[in-house]
């Protein structure tokens, strides 16, 4: 599978925040979000190709408990089964970071799911055939419905706006599946600036509205950098 970065570092999002982990990131994507905070491993990807031994062997060299296997979209290589099967054959902790569009029988101990909402549709102008197809494929009901059955989950939403919590409201409508316990809404943003700008307003909706604020405690803490 081609592996852009493996790294550890400490997981910034979500339930296990705080979580020292190696971070898998895996290159490819078959959606092209406009925000895109990794581009290297979607609208330029890049990187190499590993085995699945050639993998488990530099997170066993990291030594974290917690392995998280993040992308791009890894839900696009198939050597996702046998490597999420033996992470946790080894003892890892693994969390699967995906959008919820592609199904895998892996084995994870938390789904980390991130639908896209229509904000994360590219202009035609920047990404041409792909904002098409981007905003066809964006939304795969079927496919988030089966992991949230199949796995301990979150779902985290970009948000950028309050329109964006609406468009949330209407998800979690017709997706009754989800516990409104495991949604969150994460500011957009990829600087610090950014993400307290969204959050001023975006927290307090989140109180009101009964659901999980999420920040991105890694870019405050390192900054918009890679490896991190």
């Amino acid at each position: 599978m081609k592996v852009a970065e493996i790294y550890r570092s400490v997981q910034g999002e979500g339930f296990l925040t705080g979580a020292t982990s190696t971070f898998v990131r895996t290159s490819g994507c078959n959606l092209r979000c406009w925000y895109c905070d990794t581009p290297h491993t979607s609208w330029m990807p890049e990187g190499e190709d590993l085995s699945v031994d050639e993998i488990l062997a530099r997170v066993a060299e990291l030594d974290a408990e917690h392995v998280v296997l993040t992308g791009g979209e890894p839900m696009l290589f198939a050597e996702l089964i046998p490597l999420s099967a033996r992470l946790r054959k080894a003892g890892r902790h693994v969390t699967i970071e995906t959008a919820g569009t592609l199904y895998l029988p892996v084995t994870c101990d938390l789904m980390s799911l991130s639908p896209k909402l229509a904000n994360s549709t590219p202009s035609e102008d920047r990404a041409g055939p792909w904002s098409d197809r981007h905003q066809r494929t964006r939304h795969a009901p079927d496919v988030v419905r089966r992991l949230v059955s199949e796995y301990a989950y979150q779902v985290k939403f970009v948000v950028g706006s309050p329109d964006d919590c609406r468009e949330v409201e209407e998800y979690l409508r017709a997706m009754p599946e989800i516990d409104r316990e495991r949604a969150m809404l994460m500011p957009e943003g990829i600087d610090s600036e950014a993400l307290a700008r969204h959050a001023e307003w975006l927290e307090v909706y989140c109180h009101e509205h009964a659901l999980r604020f999420c920040p991105r405690r890694q870019i405050e803490w390192f900054g918009y950098v890679r490896g991190t």
